[in-house]
């Protein structure tokens, strides 16, 4: 693996310890690799999924179209820029001016 390995000892009860090794042969893994794949199901479970991804989607459009509608976003013409504009200004942060 090219992860670090902490290393970490756990009692287990004696059905736990069945188990764990019954699994690891079943599956021609180590029993570290069982302990691993169950705690990476264990935090996927954990995580609250997206259920509705295309409502949630709907609720982040309007609530930019209700900024867009706001009177201190609506002042003046929008702002229109070069993209040569924005690689100048950046490029102006890196390179240092001729003659310094």
């Amino acid at each position: 693996m090219s992860e670090h390995m902490i290393r970490k000892q756990i009692y287990l009860p004696r059905r736990h310890n069945l188990t764990l090794k019954r699994l690891a042969k079943q599956r021609g893994i180590s029993e570290a690799e069982v302990i691993r794949q169950a705690l990476e199901r264990e935090a996927a479970l954990s995580v609250p999924g997206v259920h509705d991804s295309r409502k949630a989607l709907e609720k982040i459009f309007a609530y930019v179209e209700s900024l867009r509608k706001r009177p201190e976003f609506m002042q003046g013409k929008p702002y229109k820029f070069k993209r040569d504009e924005l690689y100048e200004e950046r490029e102006s942060r890196w390179v240092k001016p001729k003659g310094t």
